[in-house]
């Protein structure tokens, strides 16, 4: 329900006189360009072409591109708008935007509101700040936008400020992909020709689009904004580089899927009230495992869309906490010990009629179909664990994955035991002749109706079957899920080609019979990558190491993935991303990494220096005051020691914290002059990250033993439990 507030004034400090609630479905995709606004805006030819156009992935005619705009920009006028944007995903992980006026001068003193055709297809924003990989120089500043058909337009509002916003790709001037977007279109053109294919050859009619659809669960953390602006940590990374842990974490379960507190309520409240308007479809809202933890999840929405809905989702979340007073953390790890946080993105294909090919259907064909595709996935899979590790690899994530809220690095399928039998069944032989009969007593007809719950779900799992669809759980929740996406689609797209060219080696025969032979063998080969039980456990990593899985830790090594010849090979031969294009990537994620590691470095150095040792030293100097003034008011020191003992512990822990923080400098020195950037991440990664961890024990242990009242930073039991 929306509150409507009587005045704009109100508005602004959230006085509301009288309230009056109106259903959701009466302002749901009110800020968008939908199709509902472009039916009624547009002369029907014109809407007949954009649909067309974005239906059949074609370019929009200059003329109609003209009318479309001239009904964009009244409808956005209409809207309060002043200014429109292109709207894109630069390699930052976060949005872009450069505003331009609608107002242009006709006259002295004069201005009329124009937006051509031109404007609204392509923009041309600096492009020589944002990082390319070496695709660009540094004084090459051209860069193109395209208009995404496919993404609506949308309203955007902060503060008094209305602009329209157009979702583009990002390309350069000759060429390339600089953005996030641009890789994950091309990959669902790439899937979608694999799939069509696979499905023309399994007598399947009437089907002319197969597309991925994304279900990202948004998981996140709220503390009160005055506790984060007292933790630079936190301001500038994004996570606590020091702090102990409370006496009271999660172990009591409390909080999980507990009564929403009322200000956290109010706060989603509001935050699905403005996801709402710009047709976002949140659905779900509950207390995570973590104390101040949640999580927010929508419908599942063509991946394209997923991915801009996703990326205003967070940037919606952050906006509004503020009003609330609130700071929300989008951070994989914001406390050390303590649950982190994921987006656990759940994928799937349809095709245009609306069957998701994932469900197992109520005929033998369906089913058949359903094994080809789910067969394809698992392989995809197998045969490039590494890829898809190295699509979630940021410094962010090395602090959850292998954590008991998140899955290991060892990537693993799980399908759960109905499904892993029947494999196991069809791997045997027991489908012989593949009739109809045959495929019944297999028990693939009697998943549809279990097919949403046939299983127990597996949480330690990377990437698990749970009906219908498989939850990648790997993915970090500051992360955006554009390239985890298009690595899956690339990869999905070259299994299905090779079943694909196998099935047709065997189509004189029956094709069912043909599926199932050919079945049998990669269910055989791909063995290794299935696994049911519980990823945390020390025995499954050692069984990993014998299944020769890969077990990429850390990110520097993980990224590796990306530069050798099978993944070039694969980007390129599905044109999703060139040689040059997957490289510049590789070194965009790595020279993040390094960044990220130096700055907390140099934050963690500020921490120590003028803030834990003048504490400590405050505090020591208090202590020793003390232990002077009782021995000389007793005469006798021997019932001081253990205020010596304090005393003798803080003085040890002042020198081990000052002597690591100047070791790690030094360390972080030497590693600047290596010029080789994956030399230098390793040598962050194995010799700075080892001795942060080590300061942060100390200054840790140290927080337990200064005077509360001196300690200079908020502790972890009242970010998290006072809200």
């Amino acid at each position: 329900m929306k509150k409507t507030k009587p005045t704009i004034a109100a508005e602004r400090n959230y006085v509301v006189e009288k309230e009056k609630f109106v259903p959701v479905s009466q302002y749901y995709g009110e800020d968008t360009f939908n199709h509902k606004v472009m039916q009624e805006k547009l002369p029907k030819n014109s809407y007949k072409k954009l649909l067309e156009a974005i239906n059949e992935d074609k370019t929009l005619d200059a003329e109609t591109a003209n009318v479309v705009a001239e009904a964009m920009k009244q409808w956005a006028l209409e809207k309060g708008a002043t200014h429109f944007a292109h709207w894109f995903q630069p390699m930052t992980g976060i949005t872009a935007e450069k505003h331009d006026a609608f107002a242009d001068p006709s006259g002295i003193g004069e201005v009329v509101e124009r937006f051509s055709g031109k404007q609204l297809v392509q923009g041309e924003p600096d492009a020589s700040s944002f990082p390319s990989g070496g695709i660009r120089s540094t004084f090459e500043a051209r860069g193109y936008t395209a208009w995404d058909m496919s993404s609506p337009a949308f309203i955007r509002r902060t503060g008094i400020s209305t602009t329209l916003c157009i979702p583009t790709a990002f390309i350069s001037y000759t060429g390339e992909a600089l953005d996030k977007k641009t890789p994950l279109l091309r990959s669902n053109r790439a899937l979608n020709i694999s799939a069509l294919n696979m499905l023309k050859l399994l007598g399947s009619k009437n089907v002319k689009k197969v597309y991925t659809t994304l279900g990202p669960e948004q998981e996140y953390f709220l503390i009160d904004m005055d506790y984060f602006f007292k933790r630079q940590d936190l301001v500038l990374g994004g996570r606590t580089i020091v702090g102990a842990p409370p006496a009271k974490g999660q172990e009591l379960e409390d909080q999980y899927f507990g009564s929403i507190k009322e200000r956290m309520s109010s706060y989603m409240h509001d935050v699905e009230e403005e996801l709402f308007k710009l047709a976002i479809p949140a659905k779900t809202r509950h207390n995570e495992v973590a104390p101040s933890q949640f999580e927010i999840a929508p419908v599942f929405e063509e991946a394209n869309l997923a991915v801009d809905h996703n990326q205003l989702v967070m940037d919606t979340m952050k906006a509004v906490a503020k009003k609330h007073n609130l700071a929300c953390l989008l951070h994989e790890k914001p406390f050390a010990k303590i649950n982190g946080s994921g987006k656990h993105v759940n994928w799937s294909l349809s095709d245009n009629n609306g069957n998701n090919l994932l469900n197992p259907g109520k005929t033998p064909h369906d089913n058949i179909a359903f094994l080809v595709f789910l067969i394809a996935t698992v392989r995809a899979v197998y045969k490039n664990a590494d890829i898809l590790r190295a699509s979630v690899a940021t410094y962010a994530n090395d602090h959850r994955l292998g954590a008991n809220e998140a899955p290991p690095a060892i990537i693993s399928v799980f399908l759960g035991d109905q499904l892993t039998n029947i494999l196991t069944n069809i791997e045997k032989g027991i489908v012989t002749e593949a009739t109809n009969a045959e495929i019944i007593d297999l028990g693939i007809s009697s998943l549809p109706l279990v097919s949403k719950d046939n299983t127990d779900r597996n949480r330690t799992s990377p990437f698990a079957f749970t009906g219908n669809k498989f939850e990648f759980r790997a993915v970090g929740s500051s992360q955006s899920i554009s390239f985890p996406a298009a690595v899956l689609n690339t990869i999905v797209a070259e299994s299905l080609d090779y079943l694909a060219e196998k099935i047709k080696a065997k189509a004189a025969k029956n094709i069912n019979q043909a599926v199932f032979e050919v079945l049998k063998g990669e269910i055989k080969d791909i063995k290794p990558i299935l696994y049911n039980g519980d990823n945390y456990i020390k025995e499954w990593e050692l069984e990993a190491a014998k299944r020769r899985l890969p077990n990429d830790k850390t990110t520097p090594i993980a990224l590796k993935a990306l530069v050798t010849d099978k993944a070039l090979n694969l980007f390129e031969k599905y044109q999703v991303l060139s040689k040059v294009e997957l490289k510049s990537r590789y070194l965009i994620y790595i020279e993040k990494y390094i960044k990220d590691m130096e700055i907390e470095v140099k934050c963690l150095n500020n921490i120590c220096m003028s803030q834990v040792i003048p504490a400590a030293s405050a505090y020591q100097k208090i202590l020793a005051k003390s232990i002077n003034e009782a021995k000389k008011a007793l005469g006798n020191s021997a019932v001081l020691s253990a205020q010596r003992e304090i005393l003798k512990n803080i003085l040890v822990l002042i020198n081990k914290i000052y002597s690591t923080n100047k070791e790690i400098l030094s360390k972080v020195e030497s590693a600047s002059s290596i010029h080789d950037e994956a030399k230098k991440a390793d040598m962050l990664c194995n010799k700075v990250k080892t001795k942060m961890d080590e300061l942060r024990e100390y200054v840790d242990e140290l927080e337990g033993l200064v005077d509360d009242e001196l300690w200079p930073m908020p502790k972890f039991w009242e970010m998290l439990f006072i809200s």
